[in-house]
């Protein structure tokens, strides 16, 4: 049997690419986050495959797809998604082959007995995240390996920030510091605003929020990394970062636009030498928790998980062999924002299907409070960032877009007569994801 290695999943909420050091921000202070890059390896094409929380961190715990397991979005109050009584998830294999299994943070899954964690600290820690490491040194002292699900609520959105004149979201922040932390706060002058932002007062308000409650995830990185270094376990211990899905703008989250689904994905492997390399292989939450039980030393049900493990191409830049598409799926994010989308994503193109297609896109209702959509209400603007409002609101059936010259994702090729034959061949192959991951919208194509 090989070395059993800790393994330590750390998950984000609502942290996009657009917000991380290592990832191109030059503003936005993330020192553990790149030091954590610096020692491993990052991943370029990395994928959520829902861009909504639960339903992200179910793919994230069972290696199914969100329509697979149930999971079709939130879980919380009158929402009430859940996982299938038989579902299989990833601590209930880890507790059956002898390890330990704890999280921290927010849960966000149902219902409780199919991810049976053996340890755990609830959502009393709020944004704390320096505080929420430490509650983890008993659990990490333990001598048997260990499998941690550490989960940040930063960052989030929360309440609004009443005492600036734009009254922006906090995305957590606290009036006053944690204690034995300090806040790392941002001008709204200083901040990155992304092309699928607009650059308005409110828009850069948020971001200056944003980034501080993204620093504060970053410390509370580095406490965990840094006690797994004291308690003598760092040496022997994978760490994998994501992010559930991207930030809580209009044109991100909810959406799988690449702003939505293209995610941070940091992992520091004691068995590799690609210290401070990237990997550009197509990857997908769907392979997280086959590629934990690969390092566990743990065969994979393979009649239950639909990805596959990227332990063995960490030290490729550019792997041989390995898949030329992925897959995404979202149905819901809130029980009142139905619009069931399933995308075919190679490293060139972008294939959206829109199954309910002749509907408004729905709009969070976090993200339609937001001072940023409002203004853009306010002002009765034609456009949040590249996109026209009235693209984003009303979107055809089929979306197909070259990533190589329109990176932004604004020209729609479905309908270009050259790209017809591509069009039909991703038509395919989504019908063959649908049929292989039990997808219950498959007969939309049969009855629609």
């Amino acid at each position: 049997m090989r070395s059993r290695f800790n393994i330590v999943l750390m998950v984000a909420d609502d942290l996009g690419m657009d917000a991380v050091g290592c990832y191109g921000n030059p503003v936005v202070k993330t020192p553990h986050l790149d030091a954590l890059a610096e020692g491993g390896v990052r991943f370029t094409n990395s994928f959520c495959t829902t861009a909504s929380c639960s339903a992200s961190r179910s793919v994230i715990l069972t290696g199914q797809q969100s329509h697979t397991n149930g999971t079709y979005g939130l879980t919380h109050a009158e929402h009430h998604f859940a996982a299938f009584a038989d579902t299989i998830s990833l601590p209930r294999i880890l507790n059956a082959h002898g390890y330990r299994t704890g999280r921290v943070g927010k849960k966000h899954f149902a219902p409780e007995d199919v991810y049976p964690f053996q340890w755990g600290v609830d959502d009393t820690l709020g944004r704390d995240d320096v505080r929420m490491s430490e509650t983890c040194r008993d659990f990490i002292h333990d001598e048997t390996p260990f499998f941690l699900y550490w989960c940040s609520h930063n960052p989030h959105r929360a309440g609004t920030r009443k005492s600036h004149p734009l009254q922006p979201n906090t995305f957590g922040n606290p009036p006053h510091p944690f204690p034995g932390d300090r806040e790392q706060s941002y001008s709204s002058d200083s901040v990155i605003v992304p092309p699928f932002l607009s650059d308005i007062p409110e828009v850069r308000a948020e971001l200056a929020q944003y980034y501080q409650s993204v620093s504060r995830l970053d410390r509370g990185v580095g406490r965990l990394v840094s006690m797994l270094e004291e308690e003598g376990k760092l040496d022997n211990t994978v760490i994998l970062f994501v992010s559930d899905n991207g930030v809580a703008f209009p044109e991100a989250k909810t959406t799988l636009y690449d702003p939505g689904m293209r995610l941070p994905c940091i992992v520091r492997s004691p068995e590799h030498s690609s210290n401070g390399a990237t990997c550009d292989g197509l990857i997908t939450w769907a392979d997280i928790t086959p590629s934990v039980l690969d390092w566990a030393d743990i065969d994979s049900p393979t009649d239950h998980v639909f990805g596959r493990s990227f332990r063995g191409i960490l030290n490729h830049e550019s792997p041989p062999e390995w898949r030329d598409e992925v897959y995404a799926a979202h149905s819901f994010h809130q029980i009142t924002n139905y619009y069931p989308m399933r995308v075919l994503r190679t490293k060139r193109y972008k294939f959206i299907y829109n199954i309910a297609w002749k509907l408004d896109y729905p709009c969070a209702s976090d993200l339609w409070q937001s001072p940023s959509w409002q203004a853009v209400r306010r002002d009765k603007a034609t456009h949040f960032g590249v996109r026209s409002v009235d693209a984003y609101l009303h979107r055809p059936r089929f979306e197909l877009y070259d990533l190589e010259t329109d990176p932004n994702e604004i020209r729609n090729l479905a309908d270009d007569p050259r790209q017809a034959q591509r069009v039909l061949d991703f038509i395919e192959k989504i019908k063959t994801f649908q049929k292989e991951t039990k997808d219950p919208w498959l007969h939309k194509w049969e009855y629609e």
